[in-house]
């Protein structure tokens, strides 16, 4: 019998239009480079926050100070015989228009317990008029981005970090009711109490004049505002709110003076101000009411996970991305 002769394989040129397809697929993460950049590191963050912990969460053993306050007096504004690093001033945020006059009186006797365990602070209450001419002035790179935010929260959470960073000192939410006076952490840079399951809270946070990392989180502002799904919740969250914020620190070069409160580990949310709870140092009377209809949906993902969000968003860029590759392998194979 005769040889069996093979057929040459045919060159096929690839078609235009799936040639046309992968350039502009390439091109268009190209592009996307820098928001692809913003959901790696959002998406990424219950897997780095954890990285030298020991450093930054404050204990007796690194830090020689008692989470709990037990062994300090209620009424200590100093953190003598330390050096005071924060500035002794309260601030206070009660925007939302023609609703924060009511807004301020259903706290005022609540506020009013902070202002009594700190005499001879300086106190700022920041309304709407007084918080728009304060962006104007000292960031006007940012004001318009700032007036035209979606969500009221999020006009809140960004002058949290302006007006800190501006100023220093304490920033607390209107419903925290204090039972002890913040001295004892004025040591520190900066602190902000520890959220479940990753990250911190914004709602009360303290920080010397000019921070670095206050100032990060300023910076950061313009880069992360995005509109996330079209849902208000991971908006708020990913653009200024704990996650965004809990991502920036995530990233800094050097965590340990950016400090956070949290509780031994058989009670670690000791200082968490999720819902109604009691701390240490605040009765939180409040239960995030600027959580929209969307909230639900999120945490049904998995509770306190909105990481999922940012994640299964990156699957599927990655999943493209495979594809792509594939394709390009398959066409060189037929080369």
């Amino acid at each position: 019998m005769g040889a069996i002769t093979l057929p040459a394989r045919v060159h096929r040129t690839p078609r235009p239009l799936f040639t046309c397809l992968i350039i502009f697929g390439i091109l268009g993460l190209w592009c996307a480079r820098t928001f692809l950049h913003q959901l790696w590191t959002l998406a990424a963050l219950p897997v780095i926050w954890w990285d030298h912990s020991d450093r930054f969460l404050l204990s007796a053993q690194v830090d020689d100070f008692d989470i709990t306050f037990a062994n300090y007096s209620v009424h200590q504004v100093s953190a003598a015989p330390y050096e005071d690093r924060v500035p002794a001033i309260l601030h206070h945020v009660a925007m939302g228009g023609a609703g924060a006059e009511a807004h301020i009186e259903k706290w005022k006797t609540v506020r009013q317990t902070c202002i009594d365990m700190h005499p001879d602070w300086e106190v700022f209450l920041w309304t709407d008029d007084l918080a728009n001419q304060f962006v104007a002035d000292n960031y006007p790179e940012l004001y318009d981005m700032w007036r035209t935010y979606r969500y009221p929260i999020q006009k809140i959470d960004a002058l949290r970090y302006m007006i800190l960073y501006h100023y220093g000192g304490v920033i607390l939410d209107m419903d925290l009711q204090c039972r002890r006076a913040l001295g004892p952490l004025r040591r520190f840079n900066f602190v902000a109490p520890a959220a479940h399951p990753t990250g911190f809270s914004v709602g009360f946070m303290m920080a010397s004049k000019r921070n670095e990392f206050v100032g990060r989180l300023v910076q950061n502002l313009e880069g992360y505002n995005r509109h996330w799904l079209g849902l208000p919740y991971p908006t708020v969250m990913f653009s200024t709110g704990c996650h965004y914020a809990s991502t920036v620190h995530a990233y800094q070069p050097n965590r340990s003076e950016l400090k956070i409160l949290a509780g031994p580990p058989n009670n670690f949310k000791l200082h968490s101000l999720n819902g109604h709870v009691a701390t240490p140092i605040f009765d939180h009377l409040g239960s995030s009411s600027w959580h929209s209809y969307d909230a639900s949906m999120i945490t049904s993902l998995g509770r306190a996970k909105t990481w999922k969000i940012p994640a299964l968003m990156i699957l599927s860029v990655g999943t493209t991305l495979f594809v792509i590759r594939r394709a390009k392998r398959r066409r060189g194979m037929k080369a």
